[in-house]
């Protein structure tokens, strides 16, 4: 409301002045000039302002400026006479706004054809107005030329406008689109995340229940031995671990539940084109390199085409190999994505010119807590990624290989998955 009411308070200010850029086409006091056009714009833009009353008061405030400045110039010449002069123009502000408000002109969606054709005829509606004011019994000099010659100047101003306006919103509608884009891909990644901790959390599930079940059969066999005093309480404490463990496994899967029911509503938004996917992860790696101080240049191959793919799966593995390559390179290098089919599946390489893998720690880096990154503290990663993409790509009964480009020495991770488990079904 403050940003209508200080716009406001602009076209007040604005108007009267662009008034003074001008040409008189009758030779008279009838004035051709930007106040009009800048007062088409201010219309448009201001919304939720009746445009009616922004033409009675921009109507007044023209008027007094045009009066005030006149007074300014050395001359016997009084108030009235200066008033008799300049009041017509008021009628034609507040004709011209009436009619905008009458013919809704900026209600919403916006038409550009309808607005630009039906302006031409308020301003034309509106100079008849203001002749007809000034010029009370001289109606008669309205002719086909004085008409064509008002129509000429209304195109002219009208479309002037309408392409200065819609330039504007064109600008607004990009500036929308791209934080649309931003959002969304926030929102994919925030899920792709949270796709993958669904993945850990059901492993831990799995391995909570096999601990419950173990601390259980324990107590039983405990229990069995009835010559030692002391094994009852151990019994006993075995139960109260296997329940505890139960209890963890209980607040795990109704965690797991919720993560599950906002993942698992698979509507078309979950699927996208490779091509798009692949884009999506240059990009927030390309940021991630720059907030690390490091220039890497991004290469991306897409050779086939593909169905819409399940995007959560390919960005939660994806970016995590994007992610570490960006990590493994010192201070400059060159990261390329490519994909390509193979009959029913789908080979993804993800590739770098860091300093390699020695072969010793190859066999080693996809077990998990195994870690070679450490932060600025000293304190080492979770060393969970590459074990969650292969557990992952396992239950997708697919396949990861880690190997070296022979010819560029590069370092190169090769996902090889089945195509169907990723496409929408149904």
């Amino acid at each position: 409301m403050k940003t209508n009411i200080a716009a406001f308070v602009l076209m007040l200010i604005v108007v009267p002045l662009a008034g003074e850029l001008k040409f008189f086409p009758f030779h008279d006091e009838f004035r051709v000039s930007l106040g009009i056009p800048i007062f088409f714009f201010f219309l448009l833009w201001l919304q939720r302002i009746p445009p009616a009353l922004s033409g009675f008061l921009v109507g007044i405030a023209v008027v007094a400026f045009r009066v005030l400045l006149d007074s300014l110039i050395p001359g016997d010449v009084s108030f009235e006479t200066l008033y008799l002069k300049h009041f017509p123009a008021f009628f034609y502000y507040l004709a011209y706004a009436a009619l905008f408000q009458l013919l809704r002109l900026n209600q919403v969606p916006y038409r550009p054809v309808r607005v630009g054709v039906l302006s031409i005829f308020t301003e034309i509606f509106a100079n008849l107005v203001e002749f007809a004011v000034r010029h009370t019994n001289e109606m008669g000099q309205i002719n086909l030329a004085v008409l064509g010659k008002l129509l000429v100047i209304a195109v002219i101003r009208s479309f002037f406008v309408l392409g200065f306006f819609n330039l504007i919103q064109l600008r607004q509608s990009v500036l929308g689109e791209e934080q649309q884009r931003k959002e969304k891909e926030r929102i994919l990644l925030l899920v792709s995340n949270l796709y993958e901790e669904s993945v850990q959390l059901r492993k831990t599930m799995q391995f909570a229940e096999d601990i419950t079940r173990d601390g259980y059969e324990l107590y039983r066999q405990l229990q069995q031995v009835h010559s030692l005093d002391e094994l009852g309480p151990l019994a006993r404490k075995a139960l109260s671990l296997s329940g505890q463990v139960h209890e963890i496994k209980k607040d795990n899967q109704r965690i797991y539940a919720g993560l599950s029911e906002l993942i698992a509503d698979e509507g078309t938004a979950d699927y996208m084109d490779l091509a798009d996917i692949t884009r999506l992860i240059v990009r927030t790696n390309d940021k991630y390199a720059a907030a690390l101080g490091k220039t890497i240049q991004f290469n991306i191959k897409v050779n086939d085409t593909f169905p819409p793919l399940h995007v959560y799966t390919l960005l939660s593995l994806m970016n995590n190999l994007a992610a570490n390559a960006v990590e493994a390179i010192s201070r400059e290098g060159a990261i390329a994505i490519s994909a390509r089919r193979t009959d029913d599946k789908i080979e993804i390489q993800v590739r770098d010119n860091g300093p390699g893998i020695p072969d010793k720690k190859k066999k080693r880096v996809f077990t998990p807590g195994y870690t070679s990154k450490y932060d600025i503290s000293g304190k080492p990663s979770t060393g969970m990624g590459l074990y969650y993409i292969r557990e992952v790509v396992t239950e997708l009964q697919g396949d990861i290989e880690l190997q070296d480009d022979p010819e560029t020495g590069e370092t190169v991770f090769t996902l090889l998955l089945p195509i169907d488990p990723l496409t929408q079904k149904g």
